[in-house]
């Protein structure tokens, strides 16, 4: 885990948790301007409850880190231009007068307040954010290591799961044989009811014939009964 003095020495370290912006807000509120996209110099001085002179000194000394993380120099037109944005903002928000820089201005967006967060060695509110920063990615890498145990333990499962199905291969091949076996026999077993059936039929066309000559045979007993009979009477 990076310490807060590396955080205060490594560029790198520091760009790595310049995604962070929130935590500037759960450590202490940070009062934007109308546009609600940047502060000021002092307000930046305000928030970290040091001199404006030691944010302007930081702020000379790491410019071009800091330009690559949202700080702005208004001058000129584009100066005065931010400034009637500005007073119109202002006055909406039901304020009399709105604070104009002579000559240039420094804008800081929430990405420059927390890199300097990075930076100011003289300040308990930069401290705290540090040490939320580093708080907050032990936790992360605590719950990375958890997760990757938990990945290791279902590869390890899968893997087991793997040879038992290599296993269960041969038996389910035997299985499939066997099962292909009782389907020609269950086919051989249909043919044979099929023939059956066939014979029977012929067995009953056979009674059929049987019981018509039975009451053939049965009518010529009785007419020769009643011819016997008239001979006696005679």
């Amino acid at each position: 885990m990076p310490t807060e003095v590396a955080l205060l020495e490594s560029r790198a370290l520091r760009g790595e948790q310049m995604g962070r912006v929130d935590v500037l807000d759960k450590v202490k509120s940070l009062v934007m301007l109308p546009d609600g996209i940047h502060v000021r110099t002092e307000d930046v001085a305000r928030y970290f409850e040091v001199s404006t002179g030691a944010v302007r000194r930081l702020t000379d000394r790491h410019q071009k880190e800091l330009a690559e993380n949202g700080l702005r120099v208004l001058r000129g037109a584009e100066l005065r231009s931010f400034h009637s944005d500005m007073v119109s903002l202002w006055v909406g928000d039901g304020v009399e007068s709105y604070p104009q820089a002579a000559t240039q201005l420094r804008l800081y967006a929430r990405r420059t307040v927390l890199n300097i967060a990075m930076l100011l060695r003289d300040s308990d509110i930069a401290s705290c954010v540090r040490t939320y920063l580093l708080d907050a990615e032990e936790s992360l890498r605590t719950q990375y290591a958890s997760l990757d145990h938990r990945v290791t333990r279902i590869e390890s499962c899968l893997t087991g799961v793997g040879s038992a199905l290599q296993e269960l291969g041969p038996v389910l091949v035997r299985m499939s044989e066997r099962l292909d076996s009782l389907d020609r026999k269950v086919e051989m077993t249909h043919q044979v009811v099929g023939a059956m059936s066939l014979r029977l039929t012929d067995v009953q066309q056979d009674v059929v014939r049987l019981d018509g000559r039975m009451d053939a045979f049965a009518g010529q007993l009785k007419d020769l009964r009643r011819r016997n009979g008239q001979r006696g009477q005679r």
